[in-house]
């Protein structure tokens, strides 16, 4: 048959030809992919459809971010009950954000349900929600019921949560406390400052305090016996606090011996320092701090072959990225290289925090892993034959990873008991303990030319601590719990400091004086990293944002789910690595343009390794961990799988390398190394 032209239109239907016959399969823009896996909404519908109460229904993919179910039915109190259905019949990542009763269902001229028009009724029904008020804070208290019961999958649950309830032992976790936070605004019509820090460390009769003085302040705020149970940090041990280590029989002059005290330090990222009393220098990979003596001239013949005016276009066009996605998600069959288990350690309880490696100078066989772990156990453990040298049980438990002073005699370490605590590196032995006002889970950073050490606290300060004189320095108030570990950039001196109040902030690392401050808008669990030029830091909006040390945005980098991860540079400094939840891991340069994103199999908290791979052509390699316990070897200039390995738990601790050794943490209480067969160090 001639068709005359322009008759013929893609109409974005799938079907199967098959005997002479056309067989409907679905709608091409039906096929999404939510909380890292891919789903057809058209399934959702149809189970939907199979339920007794619903007459007719249909599903939108609201802006891309929110699965809504409309439907349509005779019974106007079902809603509850085909919630709790559609959580029997189907995955957990195809349960829909919101129901939605209607009374009919809107029709296209073809006769095809007008998406468009459905999404319209959507945006009323948040405008009209956002203009309801709340009638009075009883019913602010069963909201906030509902909707924990719900994001915690304990809808079915008829008791009442207890007040005292927290939301991370119940269950929660970092990803679920967003949605909460998201939910309770939209519920309350308005944004709540601090809120995120009251989910994550406060009982549900807090969070209800909290959001009650925001939306109705004149009321009086509900307290009762069990109000309180947050961590009493004034109550801890004296002895603890008193800066004298509980075994310690003399406070010991400090030896900064040269000879002894030389090491390399590792640590996650990319993070690579040697150091002494006479010299830092700067080794093959990006380091977070940098001198003048230390950039090599190559480095400075790449800054400045680079364009300033090119670098402040924004890569928001999802048309590009995902032309450039399709070319750069490599899966390749023949792996080159293999992981096998060189030795594991169990700490007792699971392990967040990531390994530090340390190296002696004289004597790099003797070098040690020092990590801690939910069971409050600090360890050393011998790199190489992966034998305790040390445990040391702290006050609670340990996510921060451990940082090592600028002499190599201490390790430095935050605890969620509210201390800092400093350990002689060789024993364990507690040489001091800095107390703040809340848990501890950033990790400390050592300023290489002072030896000052820099860490943040929940209680919403930054702090510099001399450990050597056993004083704090100073304190900032940051405007927000400090989750994230500071990072360090000697040209120009900045510190700079996020915080889950969605600030970036840059501070003078010797007075503690803010430089300057750029609000996010959204939480800040991503630390920042520092490059020659930029700071950049992934965000819970989905975005990585890369700024001058002016404070000025440069551009920002769009994924589909919250960044946890922390970026990590390659050694040129001109590809930024980082993870998504988006379950994906991305190399973009440094004007902000996708390289390539490689797809893994579950969400990627852990922050990416970029190592040398000495065979052949000096290529580099990048480690990254996905948090079902996957470890990926790419190729970093590519994307190109090399190898995967699968620990026997979730990982949330981000991989360190040195020499063929890569290590981690698991959520199965082990730290692991494993020998990386192929030629592939540092």
């Amino acid at each position: 048959m001639t068709v005359p032209l322009g008759m013929m239109r893609a109409t974005g239907d799938l079907v199967m030809v098959k005997d002479g016959e056309i067989f409907f399969l679905g709608r091409k823009d039906s096929q999404i992919k939510r909380h890292g896996k891919r789903l057809n909404i058209e399934l959702v519908q149809q189970v939907a459809e199979g339920l007794q109460q619903v007459e007719s229904c249909a599903v939108t993919w609201y802006n891309q971010e929110k699965l809504i179910l409309f439907l349509v039915s005779k019974n106007d109190l079902v809603k509850e009950y085909i919630f709790k259905e559609l959580q029997k019949r189907l995955p957990s990542h195809a349960i829909p954000d919101e129901l939605l009763l209607i009374d009919s269902l809107p029709f296209t001229s073809h006769g095809k349900i007008d998406v468009t028009e459905l999404n319209k009724i959507y945006l009323n029904y948040l405008n009209l929600k956002s203009e309801c008020k709340l009638n009075g804070k009883e019913e602010l208290w069963g909201k906030l019921q509902y909707l924990w019961k719900s994001i915690l999958n304990l809808s079915e649950d008829p008791l009442k949560v207890p007040d005292e309830s927290l939301f991370l032992n119940s269950g929660g976790d970092s990803l679920k406390s967003i949605r909460l936070l998201n939910e309770i605004e939209k519920l309350v019509g308005t944004s709540v400052p601090g809120l995120l820090e009251i989910i994550l460390s406060s009982s549900i009769l807090e969070i209800y305090n909290h959001v009650l003085q925001t939306v109705f302040p004149d009321e009086d705020l509900v307290f009762s016996k069990n109000y309180a149970t947050k961590r009493k940090f004034s109550d801890i041990n004296q002895e603890e606090t008193s800066g004298r280590s509980l075994h310690q029989k003399s406070v010991m002059t400090l030896s900064c011996d040269n000879e002894l005290t030389a090491f390399t330090a590792v640590s996650r990222g990319s993070q690579i320092l040697s150091l002494n009393t006479k010299f830092l220098t700067k080794l093959g990979l990006c380091s977070s701090a940098h001198s003048s003596e230390l950039i090599s001239q190559t480095n400075i013949q790449n800054v400045k072959s680079l364009n300033p005016s090119a670098l402040t276009g924004k890569s928001k066009d999802p048309s590009h990225v995902a032309e450039v996605s399709e070319e750069g998600t490599y899966v390749i069959a023949a792996k080159k290289m293999e992981l096998h288990v060189r030795w594991r350690s169990d700490t007792g309880k699971c392990v967040d925090a990531s390994p530090l490696v340390v190296i002696p100078a004289v004597d790099k066989s003797s070098a040690t892993v020092y990590i801690g772990s939910h069971s409050h156990r600090m360890m050393a453990v011998d790199l190489h034959s992966g034998k305790v040298k040390w445990e040391q049980i702290l006050g609670d438990r340990i996510e921060s990873s451990a940082c090592v002073s600028k002499c190599g005699n201490f390790i430095v370490v935050g605890c969620y008991n509210g201390l800092v605590y400093v350990l002689r590196s060789n024993s364990g032995e507690k040489y001091w303990m800095f107390p703040t006002e809340d848990a501890v889970k950033s990790s400390a950073t050592v300023d290489p030319t002072t030896g000052l050490l820099y860490i943040g606290s929940h209680d919403q300060h930054a702090y510099a601590l001399d450990i050597y004189k056993k004083k704090c320095v100073w304190k900032l108030k940051c405007g927000g719990t400090v989750f994230s570990s500071p990072c360090l950039s000697l040209i120009p001196q900045h510190l700079y400091v996020a915080t889950l109040g969605g600030h970036l902030l840059a501070i003078n690392p010797a007075t503690g004086n803010r430089v300057w401050k750029h609000s996010c808008g959204k939480p800040l669990f991503s630390s920042p990293r520092c490059c020659l030029q930029y700071v950049c830091i992934g965000c819970v909006d989905g975005n990585l944002l890369c700024f001058t040390h002016f404070g000025e945005q440069v551009w920002q980098f769009s994924t589909s789910e919250p960044i946890f991860s922390s970026p990590c540079a390659s050694a040129s400094e001109q590809e930024i690595f980082f993870g998504s939840h988006d379950c994906f891991i991305y190399c973009c340069n440094m004007k902000g343009h996708l390289q390539w994103k490689f797809e893994t199999t579950s969400r990627v908290y852990a922050t990416p390794f970029a190592f040398r791979y000495q065979e052949g052509n000096n290529g580099m390699l990048l480690a990254a961990a996905s948090t079902d316990g996957k470890l990926w070897i790419l190729e970093s200039k590519s994307g190109r799988l090399q190898s995967v390995y699968e620990l026997p738990g979730e990982v949330f601790s981000s991989p360190v390398i040195w020499e063929s050794m890569l290590l981690i943490g698991c959520r199965n209480n082990y730290v692991y190394c494993l020998d990386l067969l192929g030629g592939y160090q540092i």
